[in-house]
This record gives structure tokens, sequence and C-alpha cells, in this order.
């Protein structure tokens, strides 16, 4: 919040006070106390204490503060996508390696009357239009939106060995998603993985992982790395299962 890596406990008040600074970051980083408190309708005293709630000893280092805080912001740029980055990704999924991991999924998958696709944030959309995909394609998919309150503990054995998990995380150490593998561990169902690295926590406690390698990118601490690599490879999977079950169908 701001300039803290940590969301202090606000008041009613001490929120509308935050709601002004921010709507109005630039004035406030060149008000006295007394200005900011007449525009807000508190006492000094008020912002005195939403000041120290900030870890500031005073309004002074309160601005100085949030100056530096909306430099920083103001400094930070996005690059414009770098097509490099897929044209390299893109000549990898010809590859042997990736092949063969396309078909390590496809055998796990292959068999499932039930596939769980679970993801967090952006991944999570991912995994949405995942479940959408292989329900278009293959089998019964859904997408589990609060992987935390999906509990499995009254899973029967003749199920759990019909489905299969597949977990979708950039940096595969997202803890509602490993909390998610680790509970369905419990129970042996399958579970297939695509994250940015196979050297990730989420890509270890998976049957089958696919690694994409590509360079990761935040913004002011939001995670904003391409979810192309994720959405080709779901789409490579589901494809795959289709065209080997119309095979054997012939």
């Amino acid at each position: 919040m701001l300039f803290l890596d940590k969301t202090p406990e606000l008041s009613d008040v001490d929120m509308m006070i935050y709601k002004f600074i921010t709507a109005h970051l630039d004035k406030v980083c060149l008000m006295r106390i007394r200005d900011l408190a007449d525009a807000t309708h508190v006492s000094t005293a008020t912002i005195l204490r939403f000041c120290r709630k900030f870890d500031c000893s005073g309004f002074s280092e309160f601005r100085v503060r949030l100056r530096m805080y909306t430099e920083r912001a103001g400094a930070t740029q996005v690059d414009l996508a770098d097509e490099t980055t897929y044209i390299d990704f893109l000549k990898r999924t010809s590859q042997s390696e990736f092949k063969g991991r396309i078909r390590q999924a496809t055998k796990l998958l292959k068999d499932a009357e039930l596939v769980l696709f679970v993801g967090v944030g952006s991944s999570g959309i991912v995994a949405e239009y995942g479940a959408l995909y292989f329900s278009s394609l293959f089998t019964l998919a859904l997408h589990i939106e609060d992987p935390l309150n999906h509990p499995f503990n009254h899973l029967s054995k003749g199920l759990s060995g019909k489905l299969c998990i597949i977990a979708i995380s950039v940096s595969g150490e997202t803890s509602e998603v490993i909390k998610y593998i680790q509970h369905i561990n419990a129970h042996q169902c399958k579970i297939l993985s695509i994250t940015n690295s196979e050297k990730s926590t989420v890509a270890r406690l998976s049957d089958v992982n696919i690694p994409y390698y590509i360079h990761r990118e935040t913004y002011q601490g939001a995670d904003i790395t391409s979810q192309l690599p994720a959405l080709y490879t779901v789409e490579s999977i589901a494809r795959e299962i289709r065209r080997k079950l119309d095979n054997e169908a012939k």
C-alpha cells in the first residue's frame, strides 16, 4: 500500500485520508500537514496517527517517502512486446524436447474422465480458457476458481484414478496452487503442470511438467509475463489428444 510492502490496519477515517492521498499524489507531496488536515476535514493529530501507521515518525517523513514513491512509479516504463521472445518459444515447440513433453502429457490425460484446471491471477484466466478448450475437444473439464476452498476429502478411489489436475503458474511458486496440489497428491490424482521453469515447486510436485522458459516481466509489483506460451501449450495438448483418439477410432 503506497510505499509499504504490507497493508496497515486503517480505520474508516484513515481510509478516507488514504483515498484522498492516492487521488492527489502530486498535490499531497507539496502540502503542509495543516493543508492535508483541512482538505480531508480532520485534525492534524489524526494525520499524524495516519502517518505512524505507515511507519513514519511524522508528516515530513511521510511526505518525503511519498515523493520518492511517486518518482519511482513515474520512472517505471513498460517495454513493447518483444516478438523475438515469442518466435524463440515457437521455434522450441518444434524440437524433440517440447514434443516429448506433449506426448507425456497426452499419455497422462488420454484416459481421464474429468480434468480440473487450476491457476491464480492471469494464470487463472488461462485455466478457465483451458477448461473450455478441453471440454470442446476432449472430455469434461472444469476450472477451479478458488483452489483453497475446493477440498477433496471425500474423493472416491475410483474417481481419483480417472481425475487429472492441470496446474498453470508462471512462477511455479503460487502458494494457493502448491497447497492444492499437495492436497490432491494424497489422493494419488494425476498432475500436469505448465510453468515457466521445471525447477519450480509446482513443477517438481507434478507427474509431468511442460516448461516454456521465457523472460519474466513485472510492473509495479505485478507479474505481466506473457501467457502466450501457456495458451499455446494448452491448445497443443488438447489437439494432440483429440488427434490420437481419432486415429485409434479408425
